[in-house]
């Protein structure tokens, strides 16, 4: 089983670029599907984007489609969340997440069984 650690979180403002990054233990990355999810306070986690084992199938939620970008390197064992144009609204809690199967089958929180610890992202206005 991974284990999975982000990093790449932090403050920028409105219009601004960040770049997240998860990196996985385990020699089985490449197995797994990989996603993103965001948490605000006081919400719900939401889905932002996922990726198939071997990066031929990616998804996103429309409020991010054309901002952000989800790509993998599996020699490298990490996922990386590419996010641009960047809004106050996009400010969260950024989580990765893997399932176990090499294809998105779902964008809930319970299709992903395995969870790094999340890193913070604020947009200033």
């Amino acid at each position: 089983q991974v284990r999975l650690v982000e990093s790449g979180g932090g403050l920028v403002p409105a219009g601004g670029s960040l770049r997240l990054s998860c990196a996985a233990s385990g020699r089985t990355f490449g197995s797994y599907a990989m996603g993103w999810f965001r948490q605000a306070p006081g919400k719900e986690r939401e889905f932002v984007t996922a990726i198939s084992w071997n990066g031929e199938s990616t998804y996103y939620a429309d409020s991010v489609k054309g901002r952000f970008t989800i790509s993998r390197d599996n020699a490298k064992r990490t996922v990386y969340l590419q996010m641009n144009s960047l809004k106050p609204e996009d400010t969260a809690f950024y989580y990765c997440a893997a399932r176990q199967g090499s294809q998105v089958v779902g964008m809930k929180p319970a299709d992903f069984g395995i969870w790094g610890q999340g890193t913070q992202v604020t947009v200033s206005s």
